[in-house]
């Protein structure tokens, strides 16, 4: 499924729409859809879950010196990686350190048709592990069904989006959410979504060609339709692709794709450029959402939604949905952080989707989702503190602003 580049419509009062979209959509029913890393590195140099990735279009290897050294290093040719290097998954060429993420633009590579043959990327438990999980948690949540967004989606639900990338099975898609950068006000390029969705964690590396497009299939058309939908449709602010990704060390270190591994610190933060163009994602979406780092207990979180395209059956990853709940702690051992969980029937590829809720009148990102069970009826996502909130800073700091 990939998309092409256009002109965006037009932002003339989107950011109160959307806002006000949001806290009506909360405050009607309430919905939504990690040892993490200790990131308080200053701006000149990434912490730890922090790498930074190769520049320049395709054809053209104007890569910073060092990210094409450390390419060199593993093997690794920068116009043969453009020209089909990068479907080598060998052990050696998946790179998995923080440091290595490299994600060179290839202009055209996600095109609609590619875009749709893409698979969710979920992590899912099994109804065995999920009871023996339960823990120090609440009495699991009954399922609520997850409701599809208004459209166009631009002027609903704005800054939430899809994240396309390939691994080693195939292309492969999740959720993702456009945040503010609190270090360069109006002019955001990041990206929150779920560790999962960029690095495979204990057994694993770095996801490739990692691509983001907000507001997807703006208009919700179906398939059929989008045999002959124009390029706004399909990507009305075209792809941004992530040049820096950041994850925490817990996952890197223990996340797995399936079971509860790494769940509690299953979060990141991508850094994105256009495709093609030169304004920020901030500016050219039109608006971004606040960060909620202050972890506040599942019983006083208040009402929550969840967004994101989920691509499991029944859903087939076409358009948005939502889902709002109470949410309530969700235990996977006594030695990890207790994780947020709401009801919730949206499938694999709602992953990384952002978990909103109202502060103060305002909408704000408080998680994202990890973890659901096969039978689709919850889904659970970590709570964002310190740790999270260090490895977001350090993005803003080091690699905000360009």
């Amino acid at each position: 499924m990939r998309s092409i580049r256009t002109s965006a419509p037009r932002r003339r009062g989107r950011r109160r729409t959307l806002a006000a979209g949001l806290v009506a959509a909360l405050a009607l029913t309430a919905t939504a859809c990690g040892g993490s890393t200790d990131d308080k590195a200053g701006p000149k140099k990434p912490g730890p879950g922090t790498s930074r990735a190769a520049d320049g279009e395709a054809g053209n290897s104007q890569v910073p010196a060092d990210i094409a050294d450390r390419l060199e290093e593993h093997g690794i040719d920068v116009d043969q990686w453009k020209a089909g290097g990068w479907r080598d998954w060998d052990e050696d060429k998946w790179l998995g350190e923080a440091k290595d993420y490299v994600n060179p633009v290839i202009e055209g590579l996600w095109k609609p048709e590619r875009m749709r043959s893409a698979e969710e990327a979920d992590k899912t438990l099994s109804t065995k592990d999920a009871t023996a999980a339960r823990g120090a948690g609440d009495p699991e949540p009954g399922p609520v069904e997850a409701q599809a967004e208004q459209t166009p989606y631009h002027d609903h639900a704005a800054p939430v989006g899809k994240v396309f990338f390939d691994s080693p099975e195939g292309t492969s898609v999740c959720s993702g959410t456009v945040v503010k950068d609190v270090n360069h006000p109006g002019r955001s390029n990041l990206v929150w979504t779920a560790g999962h969705c960029v690095h495979a964690g204990g057994d694993g590396g770095w996801y490739r060609n990692i691509v983001f497009v907000p507001a997807y299939n703006d208009l919700g058309r179906s398939e059929a339709e989008l045999s002959d939908a124009n390029a706004s449709e399909i990507a009305p602010y075209g792809n941004w692709w992530a040049d820096w990704a950041a994850t925490s060390t817990g996952w890197i270190e223990g996340g797995a794709p399936t079971g509860g591994a790494g769940a509690p610190y299953d979060y990141a933060v991508l850094h994105v450029k256009p495709e093609q163009g030169d304004k920020s994602l901030e500016e050219t979406v039109g608006t971004a959402l606040d960060m909620d780092f202050s972890t506040p207990p599942a019983d006083g979180a208040g009402r929550t939604g969840a967004w994101g395209y989920p691509a499991a059956p029944p859903y087939n990853g076409l358009r948005m949905f939502k889902c709002l709940d109470t949410p309530g702690r969700f235990s996977l051992a006594s030695d990890l952080p207790t994780m947020h969980r709401i009801g919730c029937t949206m499938t694999g590829g709602s992953s990384g989707g952002g978990w909103f809720r109202v502060v103060n009148g305002e909408t704000v990102l408080v998680s994202n989702t990890s973890i659901g069970p096969t039978d689709n009826t919850w889904l659970a996502g970590p709570q964002l503190g310190r740790d999270a909130e260090a490895l977001y800073q350090n993005m803003s700091r080091t690699y905000g602003g360009r």
